[in-house]
């Protein structure tokens, strides 16, 4: 049997999903950024002509991280949705099925710099949540202990045995956790390009790099750029 991974940050336990999820057993709180709802109809209203199934596929995969760990909560981390008025673009089945998840947890919509208001769905708007001496926000701030982030979209880019492989990733310091992008369409930012710099105490940092079916702690000697 495959032992289930455990991602340690300052003195809580928590479980890194290979879709990017953060699930805090202590609270049954599934953690989650930069879902970016309707990203693919943003970018059709400008005349770019991308199939619009990106929320349905993000959908798809937060109902089946909720139901596989038992979350009692969802905390989004900013940029659930991608415009300011994206809510108003979703599809009949897809605010059925968002509608749906916020009858089944308690949900926490924390602002970000794409969604800034509260986008009138089910569940608390606000700008930044605290917990047991943990602070959620959207935007990672260096100086705040027990800072959990997202805005980022970190990735890892691993040199091994003369190849190298490019995922996303979970970082910290143990003062501060960045999350990887959950969206079905968001991109990825390697962690160590300029705009991580100055955010962690480097000796300190620890990388998970998701997976096909699992996380995986990544050296960080085996960084590399690009």
């Amino acid at each position: 049997m495959t032992e289930t991974p455990i991602l340690r940050f300052a003195g809580h336990t928590f479980e890194p999903l290979p879709s990017g999820g953060l699930y805090w057993h202590a609270r049954k709180t599934l953690l989650v950024a930069d879902l970016h709802f309707e990203k693919m109809a943003s970018f059709a209203r400008r005349g770019q002509m991308l199939p619009p199934y990106d929320t349905g596929m993000t959908l798809t995969r937060l109902e089946a991280d909720i139901a596989h760990v038992g979350a009692q909560r969802l905390v989004s981390l900013g940029d659930s949705f991608h415009r300011a008025d994206s809510a108003q673009l979703l599809l009949g089945a897809d605010r059925a099925r968002l509608d749906a998840i916020g009858q089944t947890v308690e949900c926490f919509w924390l602002s970000g710099n794409h969604d800034p208001e509260p986008q009138g769905i089910g569940g608390v708007s606000l700008e930044e949540l605290e917990m047991d001496g943990l602070v959620f926000t959207h935007h990672p701030r260096k100086g705040r202990p027990g800072m959990i982030a997202g805005h980022l979209h970190p990735a890892a880019r691993v040199a091994m045995a003369g190849r190298t492989q490019r995922k996303p990733c979970f970082v910290h310091d143990n003062r501060l956790m960045i999350l990887p992008a959950y969206g079905s369409s968001t991109g990825a930012i390697n962690i160590l390009s300029s705009a991580f710099t100055g955010l962690f105490h480097w000796p300190s940092l620890e990388v998970t790099m998701l997976g096909r079916d699992r996380t995986y702690p990544v050296p960080t000697k085996r960084l590399v750029a690009g």
